[in-house]
């Protein structure tokens, strides 16, 4: 099982500003009231659906918040921002 390591534990800036979706209010049992709209939706929330890869598989639109929760659950809080150094490659052609 590969669980998400502590990388990036400790290294942050202070904590981002949370974009306010305002989710914290109701507390527990929040999922219990999710009812799926779209056809995916009922699809993972009945389970047929293991992971996320799935639905990419079949290029379909997420249209509900809920299912990605479903994939990754917010129990740790937020869903850590990998931010990967990216060194753009200049390659010094002579262009003539």
């Amino acid at each position: 099982g590969g669980g998400f390591g502590d990388k990036g534990k400790g290294k942050g800036k202070g904590k981002k500003g949370f974009k306010g979706k305002g989710k914290k209010g109701k507390g527990k049992g929040d999922e219990k009231e999710w009812m799926p709209v779209t056809k995916l939706g009922r699809l993972v929330k009945e389970g047929k659906i293991a992971t996320i890869e799935d639905i990419y598989l079949h290029s379909l639109p997420i249209k509900e918040y809920q299912i990605v929760d479903t994939f990754f659950p917010p129990t740790g809080g937020v869903l850590k921002d990998e931010v990967m150094k990216i060194h753009p490659v200049q390659k010094l052609t002579s262009a003539g």
